[in-house]
């Protein structure tokens, strides 16, 4: 079968098409995790409006997690078989009417439902967005990169500082409204990906793709997953837990959620910056024990005097949580080419959001059986030294692409099988020549069709 011809396109319009897939990259950054920091300030009302108990109140911190996971795993076969932006506009919609759902919900099953609908939009974006950077932006992965997890980090502050007050203001159920807000910027951030228009002339009919299950032969993909499964761990460990934590050490509701936003709005320039510094590789293992230290003692001052600094904890904790901006970094950085990327964000996020999972579950679990926290310290802390073992062994100057080809005999990057997952991208994907890029991250020569 012959290749399609390439799509030709005058400079201007590329540049348009460009500015509007990193625009749609953002906006959808945007919503990534406002279904999830909107519900920790709340969580309280939310037990009391569904008559729930500690442990089903970490089923519902938990749940996210989770779907992340499951759902995120769906994004090779969506791509295979429709476009991206067609799949991140109705995950976007779905996003909207699951939050619409378990706003209204007036019992468990339905609140539990609803969120399962409300995580579609931030699974597939947290899977798809490292490929759709490699493909469109290669020579600026980091600028990228810092672009969407500031804007991943700005919606998370967002949600976390606004629901307390929208709860109080808005009535004795006012929990709902500070849930359902967020479907607005859901449904915009859809818009923007259908305005994105197909080429003509692009054909599915080649697929570009690796085995992702090849992937657990590379012990560096499996240091990401580790880490990127760890730090998530301690992100909703925070996320679910920290603002109820605060309450119960004495301080009031919306004390304790502008805490909670202090912690992300701490990590939004964080997010801008600690991108362009991964992928300089003499500065990873350096910023890798900033991280390690600031989460150690963030950790163990809000466990030993949560009401005396609780603003320098939670701070502490912020730097430490820098480490997300790191491993999405890292994931581009480790592979050769768009399509290995994006096996390996689906691998690396799918199976760090099972590890990441048990945390607020355990915690809950935890606080309902022995009527205290101190399970979570434990938890985040144990987390914090495999973070620092994990991030040592993902900072190595190597491409699991290597790694796999050296371990599995007649493994392709670019091959076709059946675990298929295509180039992430705006458009069908086209066949493709692919230079390989050079170390750290940045093309050695031009992908076209």
């Amino acid at each position: 079968m012959e290749d399609d011809p390439p799509v030709t396109s005058t400079a201007p319009s590329r540049r348009r098409g460009l500015a509007l897939i990193a625009v749609a990259i953002v906006l959808t950054a945007l919503n990534l995790r406002t279904a999830v920091t909107s519900v920790g300030p709340v969580l309280e009302e939310i037990e009391r409006g569904l008559g729930i108990s500690s442990g089903l109140a970490g089923v519902i911190t938990t749940m996210p997690v989770l779907c992340f996971a499951l759902i995120g795993f769906t994004g090779p076969a969506l791509s295979a078989r429709y476009r991206d932006a067609h799949v991140l506009a109705g995950a976007l919609v779905a996003m909207g009417g699951g939050l619409a759902l378990r706003s209204a919900a007036g019992g468990f099953p339905l609140f539990l439902t609803g969120t399962a609908l409300a995580m579609v939009g931030g699974a597939l974006g947290n899977v798809l967005l490292p490929g759709l950077v490699k493909r469109y932006f290669p020579t600026r992965t980091g600028t990228l990169v810092g672009a969407y997890s500031t804007a991943m980090g700005l919606g998370a502050t967002l949600a976390a500082v606004a629901a307390q007050p929208v709860a109080d203001a808005s009535g004795p159920a006012g929990w709902r409204w500070a849930l359902v807000v967020w479907a607005l910027p859901a449904l915009v951030a859809a818009g923007v990906w259908l305005a994105l228009p197909a080429s003509p002339g692009v054909s599915r009919d080649s697929h570009t793709a690796v085995r992702m299950g090849a992937l657990v032969h590379s012990p560096t993909a499996l240091a990401l997953t580790a880490f990127f499964g760890v730090q998530a761990l301690q992100a909703y460990v925070v996320i679910g837990w920290s603002a109820q934590y605060l309450r119960d050490s004495g301080m009031s509701a919306a004390t304790a959620g502008l805490l909670l936003g202090l912690n992300s709005l701490v990590g939004l320039p964080l997010s801008a910056v600690i991108p362009s510094l991964t992928v300089r590789p003499r500065l990873q293992r350096p910023l890798l024990l900033v991280f390690v230290a600031c989460y150690v003692a963030g950790w163990v001052g809000l466990w030993t005097t949560p009401t005396t600094a609780p603003w320098l904890w939670m701070t502490l904790i912020a730097v430490g949580m820098g480490s997300f901006s790191m491993v999405l970094t890292l994931i581009g950085l480790r592979a050769r080419t768009p399509e290995t990327v994006a096996a390996l964000s689906t691998v690396t996020q799918g199976w760090g959001y099972v590890v990441a999972g048990s945390g607020p579950l355990l915690v809950g679990v935890l606080r309902g059986v022995t009527g205290s926290y101190t399970g979570m310290f434990v938890i985040a802390l144990a987390g914090v030294a495999v973070l620092a073992v994990a991030g040592w062994v993902s900072t190595r100057q190597v491409f699991v692409d290597d790694e796999v080809e050296r371990s599995v005999p007649g493994w392709s990057r670019a091959g076709r099988c059946t675990d298929v997952l295509e180039t992430a991208g705006a458009e069908p994907p086209a066949t493709a020549s692919v230079t390989e890029a050079a170390p750290g991250g940045r093309a050695a020569g031009p992908r076209g069709g």
